[in-house]
């Protein structure tokens, strides 16, 4: 019943795994070098990737993304893999922030079920999703992001620009216990 943390080299990522430990969520934090083999290996019932500065240093993730057929919730660099992967676009932010933001959640089911309509969350990124692919629908935006957060129609494939894994981000524990009863499932 472990979800893995895939390492993007970002500031957040040892954050992550530990709040998952603080909730008692069994998880391991890997490099993102993995082969696929590696991480099938473990046996995971979901995957998060990690933040990171660029997507040239994302390693195997987009890989990761392509093959697995479990839960996956992207957080920030993740979050833009995700939408690249599947033919999104992302670009620099007209509106680079370190901040916490307020978003407007659209869909409060699954990874939103019980913080709607409105979330305090920081925000800590220079480069966004532009556009989602047609398989994928928005569940919350902001003022500075008009994509903060999105979900495939079909595949439990979710995407967060902000950190829920900081202090900033009051109710980010709730992300990743709504994440792991997707995961459960």
């Amino acid at each position: 019943m472990t979800i893995i943390v895939v390492n993007n080299k970002g500031q957040y990522n040892h954050r992550i795994q530990r709040s998952l430990q603080y909730l008692k969520i069994e998880s391991e934090l890997v490099s993102n070098n993995l082969s696929i083999e590696e991480i099938e290996a473990k046996n995971p019932i979901g995957l998060i990737l990690g933040g990171g500065p660029s997507i040239e240093g994302a390693g195997n993730s987009e890989e990761y993304i392509k093959h697995f057929d479990i839960p996956i919730l992207g957080i920030c660099l993740g979050h833009q893999l995700i939408a690249k992967t599947y033919g999104g676009d992302v670009a620099t932010s007209n509106t680079e922030s370190y901040a916490q933001v307020k978003i407007n959640i659209n869909n409060d089911e699954n990874l939103f079920e019980g913080l709607a309509p409105e979330m305090e969350v920081w925000s800590s990124h220079k480069d966004e999703v532009k556009s989602i692919p047609e398989e994928f629908e928005i569940l919350a935006n902001s003022k500075l992001c008009d994509i903060e957060s999105f979900k495939h129609k079909d595949k439990d494939v979710y995407g967060i620009q902000f950190h829920p894994e900081v202090h900033h981000t009051p109710k980010g524990s709730q992300i990743f216990e709504n994440f792991y009863k997707i995961c459960k499932k």
